[in-house]
């Protein structure tokens, strides 16, 4: 494997990596420790921020098929996070501030 295949590899990874946190995150799979769905939208904003900044860092040295493959990723991250926005708070948060009340 020549060094810029493999640097492609590793891109993709990583590229994945924020994905999979993301839509960890936003609870649209389930934890592989708890095997639950878990829902923490600050932490999938970040994720998406996260390749949003790799995204505009290096667009210049960007490939176009790690563009369109960055960008389509971003995509539908940006589409799941406003879905799950649009739901609300999660049942456990609303219950955890109407105990506080």
């Amino acid at each position: 494997m020549t060094p810029e295949e493999k640097n492609q590899v590793l891109f993709i990874q990583l590229i994945s990596i924020f994905q999979y946190q993301a839509m960890l995150h936003m609870g649209k799979i389930k934890h592989p420790v708890t095997d639950k769905i878990e829902r923490d939208l600050a932490q999938a904003e970040q994720a998406i921020d996260m390749l949003d900044m790799i995204m505009e860092k290096m667009k210049a040295a960007l490939s176009s098929d790690e563009t369109k493959m960055l960008s389509t990723v971003l995509k539908e991250l940006k589409m799941n996070y406003v879905d799950e926005t649009a739901k609300g708070a999660p049942a456990a948060a609303v219950e955890h501030t109407e105990a506080q009340q």
